[in-house]
């Protein structure tokens, strides 16, 4: 395992539905680099999700 530091911050898009056998139906996907968020104004994964979610 190689531990890296995030230095970019790009704006994906998921979609939440799952087929029947609990599979994710469709791939995030790219949208664009985030040039005007710096990384340290994103939360870290499960710290606020209320702020993730737009």
């Amino acid at each position: 395992m190689r531990l890296v530091r995030p230095d970019l911050v790009a704006e994906i898009s998921a979609d939440r539905a799952m087929d029947r056998g609990g599979v994710w139906r469709h791939p995030l996907r790219f949208r664009r680099l985030r040039l005007d968020v710096a990384v340290g104004d994103v939360p870290r994964f499960g710290e606020d999700p209320a702020a993730a979610a737009g």
